[in-house]
Parts: C-alpha cells; structure tokens; sequence
C-alpha cells in the first residue's frame, strides 16, 4: 500500500500491511519511493503517515483505545 509521508511528502511502500493494520503496533517497514533503484525498508512511525488523498489512517490502525473514545456517553 502507498502512503505519505508527512514529515517529507514523500510516497512510501508499506513493506507489510499487517503491522499497519495492527493496533498495537506504533511502527511499519516502509520503502522510500524515490529515485529509480528500490531503497531498503525503514521504519516509519504511523503517527507520520497518512494517505495519498491527505486524510489521515483510520483510528483503528492507529489507537488501542479508540473504541472507548468514539463511544457516545448517553
């Protein structure tokens, strides 16, 4: 999957889609696509990717507790 990088703008690979889609993880192997040869995967926090459109991940990616925090109090 590709995302961006806040930080720089640049577009990432995300190595594995399982680390992103895990909730208890705070960081992902991702692989810088710029330049013409395949750069060597890093890790990436998620608090510093969002997607091509510029919306942010989904809280379910991203916050072991966002059930809690999207509950109505009534």
């Amino acid at each position: 999957m590709l995302l961006r990088q806040r930080s720089t703008g640049h577009i990432l690979a995300v190595v594995d889609l399982e680390d992103l889609f895990n909730v208890f993880r705070d960081e992902v192997l991702a692989r810088d696509q710029v330049g013409e040869e395949e750069q060597e995967p890093e890790p990436v926090t998620k608090n510093d990717l969002k997607f091509l459109s510029g919306e942010p991940l989904p809280l379910c990616w991203t916050d072991p507790d966002y059930r809690k925090r999207s509950q109505s109090p009534f």
